[in-house]
């Protein structure tokens, strides 16, 4: 009898929608939720600096090129050795060989010389250090500073605020938005991390060709780096 009654159902829809499909369900629609999200943010004072330096030099071969850039960077990595930065916090991140081209003609190039570059990633943990660092690079023969980033080296307590200050304002939001639809919010159903990250501000360092080098040490700032973690979360609604 109850499959009797589905085709009479079936064919009483087709007769009422000639030509349209036919959809026919008998399970329960699922259950109402409410879903929010919500972004949390910590400061933190950097504790670490990586400095991106190194020797760019050029001669009329590739062994002169490559001869005077191994003596300038013998002379920089004395200077980190004096500065009391351990081999383990100092990584060759480039090195290279380029020939150089004349092409006042066009047709057929001609090398003019070489170029060889060598580029050393540094980490410090004395950031008030890192501007005398840098000027003490540039005398041992350094003539190219890429960047310098800061980090935090433990973020873990700025995060861990970061994501209760994200899923306090998540749960305040989903309160109100129920309160405002009239309807009661039931129990958490889901929570998810969608997203975690951070902004380090970089500030921009100049060819040391074009720095002036007096006295006075380069000033740096570290400045603030601020934290953030997203999250999601699903509220079942009460009837």
């Amino acid at each position: 009898m109850f499959r009797a009654a589905l085709l009479t159902s079936a064919l009483l829809l087709t007769a009422c929608n000639p030509g349209g499909p036919t959809y026919i369900s008998t399970g329960n629609a699922p259950a109402p939720t409410l879903n929010v999200s919500a972004t949390g943010y910590a400061n933190a004072a950097p504790d670490r600096a990586t400095v991106s330096a190194g020797v760019v030099q050029q001669g009329k071969t590739a062994r002169e090129a490559m001869m005077g850039n191994a003596t300038l960077m013998t002379a920089v990595f004395d200077e980190l050795e004096a500065a009391g930065i351990p081999k383990k916090d100092i990584t060759t991140s480039q090195l290279s060989l380029q020939p150089q081209y004349d092409y006042r003609n066009r047709a057929k190039p001609t090398i003019k010389g070489y170029e060889a570059r060598n580029t050393v990633t540094v980490k410090s943990d004395d950031i008030d250090q890192v501007g005398a660092m840098l000027d003490a690079l540039v005398r041992a023969g350094v003539n190219n500073i890429n960047q310098v980033k800061f980090s935090v080296k433990e973020p873990k307590s700025a995060m861990d605020k970061a994501r209760t200050d994200a899923i306090r304002e998540a749960k305040e939001k989903a309160e109100s938005m129920a309160e405002a639809a009239g309807v009661k919010l039931g129990p958490l159903l889901s929570i998810n991390e969608s997203n975690r990250g951070g902004f380090t501000p970089q500030p921009v360092m100049m060819r040391a060709s074009s720095m002036e080098m007096g006295d006075a040490t380069t000033p740096i700032s570290a400045g603030e780096q601020t934290m953030s973690v997203s999250v999601n979360l699903s509220y079942g609604i009460v009837d």
